[in-house]
């Protein structure tokens, strides 16, 4: 195991080993079976029903008495105005690198969240669909920095959160296939009276400097109510993202459609150094310069570790 007080800022953040963590589900009951599970888990991500109910339920259980919390302070500030303030969406933000997890982590969070009667309907939205279609990346020179954050919309994306945050409804958010690695133009996903808002993507922690005389900038974590960074050693994720190219290439890349059938038949060693290349020139880059930067600005940080278990959790102290 890593030693990850000599990473993490222990004064900010209270450590967790997973058996620690998994006292803390309380009387949570269970909801997804394996059946469930085999739905959600990623093509190379082997997620147990022990760990859902190790890690998960209790993660589950912390947020819904959050999204309570802060329906409370809905009602108080109601009390106060002497009207009614309508509570808005509780939104959740969930970071890390390319190959992490995020997208299963979403997922399982998302079943199981939608299943607390308190706060039945909870959407997920990726940040893949503000990407900038791909006409527009090659206009620009960004084709091959895809995933960086110059080549969001991030204008977008800010305006999808801030009108979520308001209250509106239903709120579009641009749809994006992983088959043609493009927008689908024309279609889109509706966020329609959701109680809970997952955002998945890379770089949704990202901040930076604020700059004076330029007004107020905005950032997409400023619109999270609470945030996770999917975190493992750089090994791991590259040695994942290799396996998945593996597992992608005996199945999506077949499809005619695919933007990446020009990998559908590479062989084993042809294969091995393309993916290789492919992570250590786009992805790790992106991951050490954007993503991981970001990593102590989550309120709860999933530490990974060889085997796509999380082993250690780290929650910010309030």
């Amino acid at each position: 195991m890593r030693e990850r007080e000599s990473i993490i800022d222990t004064s900010s953040y209270l450590s967790f080993t997973r058996e620690e963590w998994g006292r803390l589900g309380g009387a949570v009951p269970l909801t997804l079976t394996e059946h469930d599970l085999l739905a959600l888990k990623g093509l190379n991500e082997p997620v147990s029903i022990e760990e859902v109910q190790q890690i998960y339920l209790p993660l589950s259980r912390l947020l819904s008495l959050y999204v309570a919390a802060s329906r409370r302070l809905s009602t108080v500030a109601g009390r106060f105005l002497g009207k009614p303030v309508p509570p808005v969406p509780y939104i959740i933000g969930i970071a890390g690198s390319v190959s992490a997890g995020k997208s299963t982590t979403a997922r399982i969070l998302q079943a199981l969240l939608a299943r607390r009667h308190t706060h039945p309907r909870v959407a997920l939205v990726t940040t893949d669909g503000f990407l900038y279609p791909n006409r527009v990346l090659r206009e620009r020179g960004l084709l091959q920095r895809k995933g960086f954050p110059e080549s969001y919309d991030r204008r977008r994306l800010l305006d999808f959160l801030a009108e979520v945050k308001s209250g509106a409804s239903p709120v579009a958010a641009p749809k994006y296939s992983h088959v043609t690695y493009d927008i689908v133009e024309g279609e889109s996903q509706l966020v329609d009276r959701s109680d809970v808002v997952i955002l998945e993507g890379l770089n949704v922690l990202q901040g930076g400097d604020r700059q004076a005389g330029r007004g107020s900038r905005r950032f997409v974590s400023d619109f999270f109510d609470f945030s996770l960074y999917v975190d493992a050693d750089e090994a791991d994720l590259e040695r994942w993202y290799i396996e998945r190219f593996f597992l992608l290439r005996d199945s999506v890349f077949q499809n005619e459609a695919s933007y990446f059938r020009r990998y559908a038949h590479l062989s084993t060693a042809e294969a091995v150094r393309t993916a290789t290349k492919l992570w250590r020139e786009i992805n790790e880059v992106n991951l050490r310069k954007n993503i991981l930067p970001t990593r102590e600005r989550a309120n709860l940080i999933l530490e990974k570790g060889p085997d796509h278990a999380v082993q250690r959790l780290w929650l910010r102290k309030q």
